[in-house]
């Protein structure tokens, strides 16, 4: 049996593009928008998840008050730690840290921005927290809302990617994606 996995990344945040990791940046108005459209047809979910981080949690809630749905909030769904690079946009970066900046798009499995948490413990992470919801949900459907690094991470997989290839993997604010996941991380369209 398998998890109806619904995937909602966060909308636009009040920062801009760029590395926000896991700053708490809220949402933007048009952030918000995008979010409520994404869902606006979806649906029905035995249960929301969210990560911890406002630009998820604040639309989580909303949703799950407004659809009368249980939510939970899963720390290990989180977005990716960029370290130094938090709250900049690959312009500054690439100013500062030209051959960083390179490392991380071309071999982010080995180059790990200073300070960051590092890209395999980030698949770990994320990894072993789908794999248990998948054997504890299975024959639920369930929306994560959740951001762009975690999205990237899944869709690849189910893609067949290699990890080293997963920032390749475009994941747009507000976008909606739905797949099917069981305990051993199998992954297929839904």
């Amino acid at each position: 049996m398998t998890l109806h996995l619904d995937l909602l990344r966060h909308g636009e945040t009040q920062a801009g593009p760029g590395f926000i990791g896991s700053t708490d940046t809220p949402l933007s108005e048009r952030g918000l928008q995008q979010m409520r459209a994404a869902v606006a047809e979806g649906g029905p979910w035995d249960l929301l998840i969210s990560s911890p981080l406002s630009r998820c949690q604040a639309f989580a809630s909303e949703l799950a008050e407004r659809l009368g749905v249980p939510l939970r909030i899963e720390e290990d769904l989180r977005e990716i730690c960029f370290g130094e690079w938090e709250g900049r946009n690959a312009a500054q970066i690439l100013l500062e840290d030209p051959k960083g900046l390179e490392g991380f798009w071309n071999d982010p499995l080995h180059y790990t921005p200073p300070q960051a948490e590092a890209l395999p413990a980030f698949i770990q992470r994320v990894e072993t927290t789908v794999t248990r919801l998948a054997d504890e949900l299975a024959g639920q459907r369930v929306l994560l809302i959740t951001h762009g690094g975690v999205m990237r991470l899944l869709l690849a997989r189910l893609q067949g990617l290699p990890q080293a290839q997963l920032m390749q993997v475009e994941v747009g604010y507000g976008a909606l994606h739905s797949l099917r996941v069981d305990a051993a991380l199998n992954l297929e369209q839904a």
